[in-house]
């Protein structure tokens, strides 16, 4: 194995899920907050949950996100 392949292809990997899921989770809450489902001063709880084939790999993260 090239680690330093691995290493590039993980940080990249890991760059593209945290800009995406920024986005979609900013565009979400947004829309929520527009159409009156919440008020914008909630602490929503989040949950990412990560899978990698071929090794049998699982890791959930759990935290929460304040509104306001």
């Amino acid at each position: 194995m090239n680690e330093d392949v691995f290493n590039t292809s993980v940080r990249k990997f890991l760059k593209q899920v945290g800009v995406t899921s920024q986005r979609e989770i900013e565009k979400a809450v947004r829309d929520a907050v527009a159409s009156g489902r919440l008020k914008g001063s909630e602490k929503l709880p989040a949950r990412m949950v990560l899978t990698v084939g071929g090794v049998d790999l699982t890791f959930t993260v759990d935290g929460d996100l304040e509104l306001g």
